[in-house]
């Protein structure tokens, strides 16, 4: 075990990149409503703040709007960020919202999920799916139709959006029309030194996961559980009637293997709609590549207003 899968010193080296990021932010003058990032300036940014009850804590989300003259009550996506479930990274979405509410037609409510290891697993799992119930329950209240519902998101966001659609399968509901699970983590229990990429420096590296899996499950024991690597051989139990997914990998990901299990996997079930691997890219990608990432959001925008769309589904392979 290397010195910083250490759960103590996993812990104290997470809460440091927290500060750096919280540091940076306050130099850069970003608020909660600004973007480190801002590839798209023809979608503009509507939003209001908004804060969810949870029984882990209460969750802020940035709820972004459509143009108005849709649907009265237009389908919701509920987004949560990436960040190795460490890292308050929600800002880093904003690009990303504004594109799907945009061109999607959707309200996208962005979450400012709780984080390890102040919150350590099952913690976020669960808030997650608490988040979505909430969603679902109370659109009509808050301006959409909780009934049209997708989930979604990048890196750690997306292993959250895949149990929140799990505990949903287990749970009986609520419905959820698509999964968007965009170069997700989907196996802990795989050591990340295991792991191999297409290219010889990864932008993920063994000792980020050392940090981001000994913070968020101390315990190697618990990392095999469903909501957190089902992708893990482990996991054996039949998901058929899951949520509909739109997997999205990347060629030169760390995590390229695993997504592409799962995908086969939800393939096997009757629920994987597309998996599009993006040639030349790595993990991040659509934070650096303002191409690729218009690319890949026009993707999933499609797929979500397919599936949320009135009177629609999402093909399923």
């Amino acid at each position: 075990m290397s010195l910083l899968a250490r759960p103590a010193v996993a812990s104290f080296a997470a809460k440091a990149m927290q500060r750096l990021v919280l540091l940076s932010r306050r130099a850069n003058g970003q608020g909660a409503q600004g973007s480190p990032l801002d590839p798209f300036p023809e979608f503009p940014r509507t939003i209001r703040e908004l804060t969810i009850p949870t029984s882990i804590a209460p969750a802020r989300a940035v709820v972004y709007l459509p143009a108005s003259g849709g649907d009265a009550l237009p389908p919701v996506h509920v987004n949560f960020h990436g960040g190795g479930y460490v890292m308050p990274l929600t800002e880093m979405d904003d690009p990303f919202c504004r594109y799907l509410a945009a061109e999607a037609g959707v309200v996208v409510i962005n979450v400012d999920y709780a984080l390890a290891p102040q919150h350590r697993f099952p913690a976020p799992p669960r808030q997650a799916f608490e988040v979505v119930q909430w969603i679902a329950s109370h659109g009509a209240e808050h301006g959409w139709d909780g009934s049209r519902l997708s989930v979604g998101g990048q890196s750690a966001g997306g292993g959250l959006a895949a149990a929140a659609a799990r505990q949903a399968l287990e749970q009986g509901g609520p419905s959820i029309a698509l999964q968007v699970l965009h170069y997700p983590p989907l196996d802990l229990a795989m050591s990340a030194r295991d792991k191999r990429a297409a290219v010889a420096k990864p932008m993920l590296r063994p000792w980020m996961a050392d940090i981001f899996d000994s913070a968020y499950v101390p315990d190697p024991r618990e990392r095999a559980d469903r909501l957190v690597s089902p992708a893990n051989p482990a996991d054996t139990a039949d998901v058929k009637g899951i949520a509909p997914a739109l997997v999205i990998t990347a060629e030169f990901d760390l995590l390229r293997a695993e997504g592409e299990r799962y995908a086969e996997r939800l393939r096997k079930a009757g629920a994987l709609v597309e998996h599009h691997d993006v040639p030349k890219a790595d993990h991040g990608y659509d934070g650096k590549d303002a191409e690729k990432a218009r690319q890949a959001y026009a993707l999933i925008a499609r797929h979500v207003r397919q599936a949320t769309g009135p009177g629609t589904s999402a093909f399923v392979e």
